[in-house]
C-alpha cells in the first residue's frame, strides 16, 4: 500500500499525482521507503512506484541508471568515501546527461548506505542541477541522517506499508479481473495459501497461469506451486506445539526461502517465554494479565491448555538449545544455519509435543 507525504514547505507542491501530460521535472529527489522487514511484495511495489515516477517525468528505461547499494560490510573499496559500486553517481550528479537531456538515477537499497557515503551524496545532490537529474532512492529502513534530512528539505517521499493478506486478496482480485482469468471455487484461496502477501511472486505465478487454457482449479495451483514465500512463524510454532516434526520442518523450509533465521529464533523465544509464564502462573487469568492479553485472544488459551504437557526440565532444555542456536547463527558460516535450525525444531517438537 502506498502513501505519499506532503512536499516540504520550501518547495510547496500538490500531493496528488497529476495527469501524465501535465507532469514536469519538478521533484529531482524522491524517496520511496518501506519497513525494514519489507518482503518481495513490498519491494516490487517500491520498484513499480519508481518506474511510474520516472515515466511521469518523461524518462525511458534507457535514461535511468540503476545502482544497487551493497550490504553493509560488503562491496569493493573505492578511491574515496564511496564504495566502487556507487562511484558512477559522481559523474552523473556532477554533469548530468552527456547529451543534454534529462537523466534518471535509481539507488536501490539506500538503507545500506554508510554514514560517510550519505554525507558525500548529500554534498553531490546539493551541488547538482536537479532540473536535469531525477534521483529516486529506495530504502527498506532508515537512510543515513544527513541524507534523510536532505530529502525532508529538498525532496518528496512516498511510503510503502507492510502488505497483509487482506490487501493481498484485494490485489489478487483486481489482477484476476484485469487479466481475464477464470478461477474456480477454492483456487483464489489456494493462491493466497501458497504466496501469502508476496504479490511479486504472486504476479509471476499469474503470468504462468495466463498460459493455461480454461478454468484454473485449486488442484492446479497446489500442484504447480509448492511453497509459501512468507510463511508466518506462528504456523511453525503451532506445528512444534503439536509435536508434528514433518510439518514443522516443512514450514520451516518454506519460511527460510525469504525469512531470516534470527526472525525464526525470535518467534521461538517469544513462544518459550509464554510457556514459562504459563508454568509459573497460578491461574489462566493471571497468565493473561502477565501477557497483557485480552480474554478473547486465542493464542494464550492454547499455551495455557498445553502447560501441563510440558515439563519444567523441557523448558530449561529449550532455553539452553535456543541460546546455543542463537550463538551459532550469529557467529558461524551460513552453511550451518539451516541444519542448526532444523535440529532445534526437531528437539522442540519432542519437548513440547
Amino acid at each position: 500500500m502506498l502513501r505519499q507525504s506532503k512536499y516540504s514547505s520550501d518547495h510547496p507542491l500538490p500531493t496528488d499525482l497529476v495527469p501524465l501530460g501535465d507532469y514536469r521535472l519538478i521533484v529531482g529527489l524522491f524517496l520511496i521507503s518501506a519497513p525494514s522487514a519489507a518482503g518481495p511484495g513490498e519491494r516490487q511495489q517500491m520498484l513499480d512506484a519508481a518506474a511510474e515516477h520516472f515515466a511521469r517525468a518523461g524518462l525511458e528505461r534507457s535514461d535511468v541508471l540503476r545502482l544497487d547499494v551493497p550490504g553493509r560490510g560488503a562491496g569493493e573499496e573505492g578511491d574515496g568515501a564511496l564504495r566502487a559500486e556507487l562511484e558512477p553517481v559522481i559523474p552523473l550528479l556532477q554533469s548530468g546527461s552527456l547529451f543534454g537531456g534529462a537523466q534518471g538515477l535509481l539507488l536501490v537499497d539506500a538503507q545500506n548506505l554508510q554514514a560517510g557515503e550519505g554525507e558525500v551524496l548529500e554534498a553531490l545532490i546539493r551541488a547538482a542541477d536537479l532540473a536535469s537529474v531525477e534521483m529516486v532512492l529506495l530504502a527498506a529502513g532508515a537512510l543515513p541522517k544527513s541524507l534523510a534530512s536532505l530529502v525532508k528539505q529538498l525532496g518528496r517521499s512516498q511510503s510503502v506499508t507492510k502488505m497483509w493478506e487482506r490487501q493481498a486478496r484485494q490485489w489478487l482480485d483486481a489482477e484476476i479481473r484485469d487479466r481475464g482469468l477464470v478461477f474456480e471455487k477454492g483456487a483464489e484461496k489456494a493462491v493466497l495459501q501458497k504466496f501469502g502477501s508476496d504479490t511479486a511472486a504472486m504476479g509471476q505465478a499469474l503470468d504462468q497461469l495466463e498460459e493455461t487454457r480454461g478454468k484454473i482449479t485449486k488442484e492446479l495451483i497446489l500442484d504447480r506451486f509448492k511453497n509459501r514465500p512468507d510463511e508466518p512463524t506462528f504456523l511453525i510454532t503451532d506445528a512444534i506445539a503439536k509435536g508434528e516434526v514433518g510439518e514443522a520442518l516443512r514450514r520451516l523450509s518454506d519460511f527460510l526461502v525469504h525469512g531470516h533465521p534470527l526472525v525464526y529464533l525470535a518467534a521461538v523465544e517469544s513462544d518459550l517465554k509464554k510457556r514459562a509464564l504459563a508454568a509459573a502462573a497460578p491461574d489462566e487469568s493471571t497468565f493473561r494479565e502477565w501477557l497483557g492479553a485480552r480474554s478473547s485472544d486465542r493464542g494464550p488459551g492454547r499455551v495455557w491448555g498445553q502447560r501441563s504437557r510440558v515439563r519444567d526440565s523441557s523448558l530449561r532444555r529449550a532455553q539452553e538449545a535456543l541460546v546455543r542456536a542463537d550463538r551459532v547463527i550469529k557467529s558461524q558460516p551460513e552453511e550451518v544455519h539451516r541444519v542448526t535450525l532444523e535440529r532445534l525444531t526437531v528437539a522442540l517438537c519432542r519437548w513440547y509435543g
